[in-house]
C-alpha cells in the first residue's frame, strides 16, 4: 500500500468518526437550547389559544438564532469525542509511529471546521436576521393577542376593551349563567351598568361575537356631557335582553414585516455597515449644526480680548453699576439667566441624543462584530478539542462532554462579559465581542502544540511521579537544613 492511498483512508476513517458524533451533539445542543428558549416565552404562550402550527413557527423562530451557538457546542464535543476515541483505541498512536504528524492527521477536519464556520457566518448573516423579523412580528401578534374567552365565577373579564363582566355562578352545561354583572364604558361621565339574574351565553356561528340572552334584569344608563352639568338618569327593567361582544380584539393580529425591518437584529453585515455609516454622517452634520446655533446664541464669545479685558476692568471696579439703572440692572441679570438656562437645556438634550445614537451605533458594531466571531469560534473551539481529545485519550460521553462543558462555559461567559462590557462603554465594540476568540486563541495553539509533541498534561502518573518529584526536593533541603 502506498503512502498516498494509506494518507486517503486515514482522512476517511478521521472525516467517518467526526461526523456521527458531531450530527448527534448538533441536535442534542440545539433541542436544549430550543427548550430553554420554550421556557423563556412559556408565559406568552400558555393562554392564548393558539394552534399548533403557530407554536411551532414561533419555536422556530425563536430557536433559530441559537444554532450559532449549537454549532460550536457540536464541533467542540464531537472533537473530543474523536480523538479521544482514537488516542482510547492506540489508532492515534499507531498513526504517529507510521510517521504521520498528528497536525496531519487533524487536516480533513480542519479544512471541515473552515466549511462549518463559512456556513454559519452565511447562517448568521442571512438566515437568522430574516427569523429574527419573522419571530418579532410574530411575538408581537401574539403578546398583544388576549387570553382565550374564559369567563371565570366572581372574577370580573376585563379582556374586552370598554366592558367588565362578572358571573356569578356557571351552570353544568357551560352555558347558563346567573348573578350577571356588565359595566359598559362608553363615556367619560360613568359607567353604564346592566344587571341580570339569568342567562344564556353562546358563540355566535362565525365565532365573531359572544352572545348574552339576558333575563329579569335592569340596564342603568346616564346620559349627558362634560360641559354640560346636568344629565339625565334612566333605569330600564327588562324580561328578556340581547348583548352582543365583538371577539374580534382577542384573535392574534397580523402586523406588517415592514414595522420591524430597520432593527440592526434584522441586518445582514452589509446593511448594518451602511446604516453605521449613515449615522455617523447624520451625528457629525447635526453636531456641526448644534456649533453654528450655539454660536449664534453666544454671539458675544467672538469679541476680541481687548474688549473682554475692559469689561473685566469695569466688572473690578464695579464702574457697570454707574451706566445703568437698578431697574435696567435687574433686567439684564434676568435675561443673562434666561439665557443662560436656555443654552443649558439646549446642551442637556443634545447630550442626551448624541448618547442615543452612540447607543445605536453600538448596538449596530455588537451585532456586526457577532456575525463573524462567533462564525469563528467554530474553528478556534476545534483546535481546542481535537488537542484535548488527543491528550485526554478518552472516548464516550463522560470526561470529553465534562471539558467540553468547562471550555464552553468559558466561551459563553467571556462572550457575554464582552458584550456587556461593550454596551457600558468599558472596551470598544472589536474588543468586547471578539473577547472570547482573543482568550482562547492563545489556549488552542498550546494545547495544539502540546498534543504535537505527545504532551502528558492530563496523565495522572505524571502528576504523581511530579509530586513525588517535589517531595523528595523539599525533604532534601529540609534535611541539609536540619544538618546546618
Amino acid at each position: 500500500m502506498s503512502v498516498q492511498t494509506m494518507i486517503k483512508k486515514l482522512d476517511k476513517l478521521i472525516l467517518k468518526s467526526f461526523i456521527g458524533p458531531f450530527v448527534i451533539t448538533f441536535f442534542i445542543a440545539f433541542f436544549v437550547l430550543m427548550m430553554q428558549s420554550l421556557w423563556k416565552y412559556i408565559d406568552d404562550l400558555v393562554g392564548k389559544g393558539l394552534d399548533f402550527i403557530t407554536i411551532c413557527q414561533f419555536l422556530w423562530y425563536a430557536s433559530a438564532s441559537l444554532l450559532m451557538l449549537a454549532m460550536p457546542i457540536a464541533i467542540l464535543i464531537s472533537s473530543i469525542m474523536t480523538f479521544g476515541n482514537l488516542g482510547e483505541s492506540f489508532e492515534l498512536v499507531a498513526i504517529k509511529s507510521s510517521g504521520i504528524s498528528l497536525f496531519r492527521f487533524m487536516r480533513p477536519l480542519i479544512w471541515l471546521s473552515v466549511f462549518l464556520c463559512i456556513v454559519t457566518f452565511i447562517f448568521a448573516n442571512y438566515v437568522i436576521p430574516y427569523a429574527n423579523l419573522k419571530f418579532m412580528t410574530l411575538y408581537s401578534d401574539i403578546y398583544v393577542k388576549k387570553p382565550a374567552f374564559d369567563l371565570k365565577e366572581g372574577v370580573f373579564f376585563t379582556h374586552i376593551p370598554n366592558y367588565a363582566i362578572k358571573v356569578g355562578k356557571k351552570d353544568n352545561d357551560g352555558k347558563t349563567i346567573r348573578n350577571i354583572i356588565i359595566f359598559e364604558q362608553n363615556n367619560s361621565i360613568q359607567d353604564n351598568c346592566i344587571v341580570a339574574e339569568k342567562g344564556i351565553m353562546k358563540i355566535s356561528d362565525d365565532e365573531k361575537y359572544l352572545e348574552f340572552n339576558l333575563e329579569n334584569g335592569y340596564r342603568y344608563q346616564e346620559r349627558g356631557n362634560l360641559s354640560d352639568s346636568s344629565t339625565e338618569y334612566t333605569r330600564l327593567k327588562f324580561k328578556s335582553f340581547k348583548k352582543l361582544f365583538d371577539l374580534s380584539v382577542l384573535q392574534k393580529q397580523q402586523t406588517n414585516d415592514s414595522i420591524f425591518s430597520k432593527n440592526f437584529k434584522m441586518l445582514s453585515a452589509r446593511q448594518l455597515s451602511v446604516n453605521i455609516d449613515s449615522i455617523q454622517r447624520e451625528e457629525m452634520k447635526i453636531d456641526s449644526l448644534f456649533k453654528k446655533q450655539m454660536n449664534h446664541e453666544i454671539i458675544y464669545a467672538a469679541l476680541p480680548d481687548k474688549l473682554w479685558n475692559k469689561a473685566n476692568e469695569k466688572i473690578a471696579a464695579n464702574s457697570y453699576k454707574i451706566m445703568f439703572s437698578d431697574s435696567i440692572n435687574n433686567r439684564i441679570k434676568q435675561f443673562a439667566l434666561n439665557k443662560i438656562a436656555s443654552i443649558k437645556s439646549a446642551f442637556n438634550q443634545h447630550i442626551v441624543d448624541q448618547e442615543i445614537r452612540q447607543k445605536d451605533i453600538t448596538m449596530h458594531l455588537i451585532e456586526w462584530h457577532r456575525k463573524y466571531s462567533i462564525s469563528l469560534a467554530c474553528l478556534i473551539l476545534f483546535f481546542i478539542g481535537a488537542p484535548l481529545g488527543a491528550i485526554i485519550r478518552k472516548g464516550g460521553l463522560g470526561m470529553p462532554l465534562i471539558v467540553a462543558i468547562v471550555f464552553f462555559l468559558i466561551f459563553h461567559l467571556l462572550n457575554m462579559f464582552g458584550e456587556k462590557f461593550v454596551k457600558q462603554n468599558i472596551l470598544s465594540a472589536a474588543m468586547g465581542m471578539w473577547l472570547a476568540i482573543i482568550v482562547l486563541a492563545p489556549i488552542g495553539a498550546f494545547l495544539t502544540y502540546k498534543a504535537m509533541h505527545d504532551s502528558q498534561l492530563f496523565n495522572k502518573d505524571f502528576y504523581n511521579k511530579l509530586s513525588r518529584k517535589i517531595k523528595s526536593f523539599f525533604s532534601k533541603k529540609l534535611q541539609e537544613v536540619s544538618y546546618e
